[in-house]
């Protein structure tokens, strides 16, 4: 199991007089699961920006694993896997097709066998490797990004409205496999307006109200509990 930490430290963005980001802060150790709860304008997009090192905070400090992210010579790919709420792969490529280029883009040696292992690992069947990825399900394309991580080692996955159009019984095979991650070591940051996926996947839950961190709660909120906090707040 990795041993990893993440530590955001007011982390602030503004953008002429807007304030996007207001000093957010945040610890995650190895196979923590957090969440950036809020509607749209509370902050979540600038965040995850900054943490895939699109956007320069204008003050605060981002650690993963004591080395700044913002440090010149820290390589965030190798670190950090972003997942987009819409996976785009190439349509007539099959699963291995697809993964097989991700991982030319990264510069990794892997064998077909492993990349087989790593895409059976993160839950497609044996038989859905080598067909064509526009007959996918949404689940299905991000089981194959993720197994991306998977051979990468990523430390860090950042997820984008991971659940969005997900049915039920995607949404426990997505929820599964992130928790199998984290018994990796893997530490994951998900942004959502979804209570029900924040509640699920979540231990801790940060709920940001137009740029600014006005709770940070536990998983061991009842749902009820949660969606009577975060309608309080925001």
């Amino acid at each position: 199991m990795q041993n990893n930490t993440l530590s955001v430290s007011a982390l602030t963005k503004q953008f002429g007089n807007k304030t996007a980001v207001s000093e957010l802060s945040f610890n995650l150790h190895s196979g923590e699961v957090y969440c950036l709860l809020g509607s749209n304008g509370a902050g979540k997009t600038t965040t995850f920006n900054m943490l895939l090192g699109n956007t320069l905070p204008d003050a605060g400090e981002v650690l993963l694993n004591g080395d700044s992210i913002f440090a010149s010579n820290f390589k965030l790919d190798q670190h950090i896997f972003y997942l987009p709420e819409n996976v785009s792969l190439y349509p007539e490529f099959s699963a291995v097709e697809n993964l097989a280029y991700l991982v030319s883009l990264a510069s990794l040696d892997v064998d077909d066998r492993t990349l087989r292992d790593a895409l059976i690992q993160c839950g497609l069947n044996q038989e859905a490797l080598d067909r064509p990825t526009r007959f996918y399900s949404k689940g299905m394309r991000q089981k194959t990004a993720i197994a991306l991580a998977l051979l990468k080692n990523a430390n860090l996955m950042l997820l984008d409205e991971p659940t969005s159009g997900l049915d039920p019984v995607a949404t426990r095979e997505f929820v599964a496999l992130i928790k199998q991650l984290g018994e990796k070591g893997v530490m994951t940051v998900m942004i959502t307006h979804d209570l029900s996926c924040a509640h699920l996947l979540a231990d801790r839950i940060s709920i940001l109200h137009q740029g600014k961190q006005v709770a940070e709660l536990p998983q061991s909120e009842s749902f009820e509990s949660l969606e009577s906090t975060y309608l309080s707040l925001v």
